[in-house]
């Protein structure tokens, strides 16, 4: 499974051990330049985006987990539905 595989539709990104609420979640296609956002997510106060250039190269540890060649690591999850 690819990094943008994992984006899908997440409703909430693990980065560096911090939950934030996706915002705004683009998954990265042909059309998507380097500057475009692909992501924005909010924890409190604190705001976070990301931008396509920031999830090149993103190396994969496993377990869903990916570490950006800035060396911050994120996972993308989603809300459990129980019927």
């Amino acid at each position: 499974m690819t990094l943008t595989d994992s984006m899908g539709n997440a409703d909430f990104v693990l980065i560096d051990g911090i939950v934030f609420e996706t915002e705004y979640l683009r998954v990265p296609d042909e059309d998507t330049l380097a500057d475009d956002v692909v992501l924005e997510a909010k924890h409190g106060e604190f705001e976070v985006a990301l931008i396509r250039a920031d999830l090149d190269g993103a190396q994969h540890l496993g377990e869903g987990v990916y570490r950006l060649t800035s060396g911050q690591q994120l996972r993308f999850l989603t809300s459990a539905t129980v019927h």
